[in-house]
C-alpha cells in the first residue's frame, strides 16, 4: 500500500540533529570564523561518538549552537557557536569551538527563501558548518533564465549563501547490496529488517513507488511492497513472501559480507561505504545532512545525507553503512563512478522509525 507522505523533521546538529553540508575539498578555515585559542584538551572521538556529543551539546547550547562537523584527521568534533560563553561550554566538553557570524536561525531563513524563490529542478541546498553558509548546488541542466534567477536569489542572501555548479545531473538512481528487480526496473536491497516479528527489507521509496512485486537476481519472487513514501521522503518497506535466507548483512562483492547489527545517524565527516548492484562497493565521506534535492523530474526530497560516494542507476536503495552500522539508503545524485559527483542517501533511522521496524 502507498504510505502517506511524512513531514520531515528539522535537524540542528550533527549525528541526526544538525543541518550541515561540508563541500568536498573545502578547508577547515572560514573568513568569518575564529578558532578557539585557550588551552582546553580536545577529546579524540570516533565519528559516532562525535555525533553523540554533538546531540548533547545541541541541547545544552540551544540557540547558541550554530552547526557542527567531524574533523576526521584530528578526530575532533568542531562546534560552531556565537559567543565565548558557549565556546567555553564546548571546550569543557572536549569539543573544538569556533565562533561564527551566522546563526542557525538565519541560515534556516535563507533555506526558506530558497524554497520559496528558487525551487528549480536540478538544484540542492544544505547548511555548510565549515563556511557557516548555505551551499546551493546547481547541476548542468540549470542554465539560461533559471541560472540567472538562481544567481539573483543567492546573491540577495549575501554572506548567508554561496552558489556552486555540478558537472553532473541530479536524478534518482532507479535502473545494498544485492539486485532486486520488478517489471522492467532494477534497484538494490538496502537492509533486512524485522517488523512485528516478521521479515522485511527496506529500499528506496522511488523504487517502491514504481515497482510493487520484487524478485532476486535469479528471477525468483521474494517480496511485495508493504509501505512506500516518495517524494519528500525516499524509503519503502517490502514484506518477504518467499522462504529465503535474510541475514542482517551487506554484500561486499568480494566473497564476503559485512554484518549489520544496528542503525545509526550520519555525522558530517564520517567515513562511509556503499554497496549496490550496479557499481558494487565504494567508499567516501559524509559531506552534509538535511539536504534538500530538487531532482530534474520535478520530485523534491528533503532531509537527505549528502556524500562523496559515487553511485549509478540500479544502485538505488542500496546500503550505506559505517562498519556494522546501517546509515542510509541510496536515493540519487549526479556523476558516476568514473567521474565522481554527489550522491544523496535517505537516513535509515527515519525509515525504521516510520515503519516501526528494526535491524534484524
Amino acid at each position: 500500500m502507498k504510505h502517506r507522505r511524512i513531514p520531515k523533521r528539522k535537524a540542528a546538529m550533527a549525528g541526526g540533529a544538525v543541518a550541515a553540508l561540508v563541500a568536498a575539498g573545502v578547508t577547515f578555515q572560514s573568513a568569518n570564523a575564529s578558532d578557539d585559542t585557550e588551552q582546553f584538551a580536545v577529546k579524540p572521538l570516533s565519528a559516532v561518538a562525535a555525533g553523540n556529543l554533538a546531540s548533547t551539546l545541541g541541547k545544552t547550547l540551544g540557540g547558541d549552537a550554530a552547526g557542527t562537523y567531524y574533523d576526521a584527521d584530528t578526530k575532533a568534533l568542531v562546534v560552531n557557536v556565537l559567543d565565548e560563553k558557549a565556546a567555553d561550554s564546548v571546550r569543557k566538553a572536549g569539543g573544538k569551538a569556533r565562533i561564527v557570524e551566522n546563526t542557525l536561525a538565519e541560515l534556516k531563513s535563507a533555506r526558506q527563501t530558497l524554497t520559496a524563490k528558487a525551487t528549480i529542478p536540478g538544484t540542492s541546498w544544505a547548511v555548510d558548518p565549515v563556511t557557516n553558509r548555505v551551499v546551493v548546488t546547481a547541476d548542468r541542466t540549470v542554465k539560461g533564465a533559471r541560472w540567472t534567477k538562481l544567481t539573483q536569489v543567492v546573491e540577495a542572501l549575501g554572506g548567508k549563501a554561496e552558489l556552486k555548479k555540478s558537472a553532473g545531473e541530479f536524478k534518482p538512481f532507479i535502473a545494498g547490496g544485492d539486485a532486486i528487480t520488478g517489471g522492467s526496473g532494477r534497484c538494490s536491497l538496502g537492509f533486512n529488517v524485522v517488523k512485528d516479528g516478521e521479515p522485511f527489507f527496506i529500499t528506496a521509496g522511488h523504487c517502491t513507488e514504481s515497482i510493487s512485486t520484487w524478485s532476486d537476481s535469479s528471477g525468483k519472487e521474494i517480496g511485495q511492497n508493504a509501505e512506500s513514501s516518495f517524494p519528500d521522503n525516499d524509503f519503502g518497506l517490502v514484506k518477504y513472501t518467499a522462504d529465503v535466507e535474510h541475514p542482517s548483512e551487506v554484500n561486499l562483492y568480494n566473497g564476503s559480507t559485512q554484518a549489520i547489527t544496528k542503525a545509526g545517524d550520519a555525522t558530517v565527516g564520517m567515513k562511509v561505504t556503499r554497496s549496490g548492484s550496479t557499481t558494487q562497493v565504494h567508499d567516501g565521506e559524509v559531506t552534509g545532512l538535511d539536504a534538500t534535492v530538487n531532482y530534474g523530474n520535478g520530485d523534491i526530497v528533503n532531509g537527505l545525507i549528502q556524500t562523496t560516494v559515487c553511485a549509478e542507476p540500479g544502485d538505488s536503495g542500496g546500503s550505506l553503512f559505517a562498519g556494522d552500522t546501517a546509515i542510509g539508503l541510496t536515493s540519487g545524485g549526479s556523476g558516476d563512478c568514473s567521474s565522481g559527483g554527489e550522491t544523496f542517501f535517505q537516513p535509515v533511522t527515519e525509515a525504521l522509525s516510520t515503519f516501526g521496524a528494526e535491524i534484524g
